[in-house]
């Protein structure tokens, strides 16, 4: 087994939705945080990735959490509650009891907690302010969560005003593209000790396709408010990526 045992759980943030790869696939920043962190120290890093889309903060928490610690990793990495905050009546108090909680058990189990806010899509999303403004609460929340915890590596997203921009996000405008994911794992692996690539933090635009606002709300917003309303998730039966240890070795990129 590797010295390093990198467990990641989440939403579609974490799994690497935007992040697709030709064969169907998505990647995400986790994914290339393994492989940056195999790339820097030259030894193979053990990974699973137990994210699953759609899923609010207690889910990720009740369903992902256990079964994670279970596999005795040395770091864990945690995100959550962007699906709650595009909830009205979402708590803000009850989303950062998930992230206690968190703390808590990778206290009790010895595993290193990373914690990351997700990046901001407020500007491009309707409701915008109301987004915007319940994303600077609960990260604010998360972070006096933390203030007298230096020991957790922190990789913060949503303060990132480039990131925020149109060339990082996906035609849905709510999940990050390739340059988005890229720039979020160049955090992380930095939050961890090690450079990551210097163009993974501004890989060239891609050729975005533009989208018309009526495109827009019917392939995008429309599915997205017929599951609020049915009580269906996008990750409704779906299985995490890689659900146990996955080798990592180091210099195969996945492309």
């Amino acid at each position: 087994m590797s010295s390093i045992r990198y467990v990641a759980i989440g939403d579609s943030f974490t799994e690497g939705v935007g992040d697709n790869l030709p064969d169907g696939r998505v990647r995400g920043w986790a994914d290339l945080v393994a492989q940056g962190w195999a790339d820097a120290t030259g030894e193979p890093v053990d990974y699973a990735n137990l994210a699953i889309r759609g899923k609010l903060v207690w889910p990720i928490v009740d369903q992902q959490l256990e079964p994670a610690l279970a596999l005795k990793p040395t770091h864990l990495s945690f995100n959550g509650g962007g699906n709650d905050m595009l909830r009205p009546r979402t708590s803000i108090a009850k989303v950062t009891t998930a992230f206690e909680r968190v703390l808590k058990r990778c206290d009790d189990e010895g595993v290193q907690l990373i914690v990351l806010s997700g990046a901001n899509p407020s500007p491009q999303l309707p409701l915008s302010r109301v987004i915007q403004r319940r994303g600077d609460q609960l990260s604010a929340a998360v972070e006096e969560v933390l203030r007298d915890r230096p020991d957790v590596i922190r990789a913060f997203n949503w303060p990132d005003r480039e990131l925020s921009t149109p060339p990082y996000w996906s035609e849905d405008r709510l999940h990050m593209n390739l340059r988005g994911h890229h720039r979020v794992a160049a955090r992380v692996l930095t939050a961890v000790g090690f450079e990551p690539p210097t163009e993974w933090w501004t890989l060239p635009e891609l050729d975005a396709r533009a989208v018309r606002t009526a495109s827009y709300y019917r392939d995008h917003v429309g599915p997205w408010v017929r599951r609020r309303l049915t009580g269906t998730s996008s990750g409704d039966g779906r299985e995490p990526k890689y659900g146990q240890w996955h080798q990592v070795a180091p210099g195969v990129r996945t492309s």
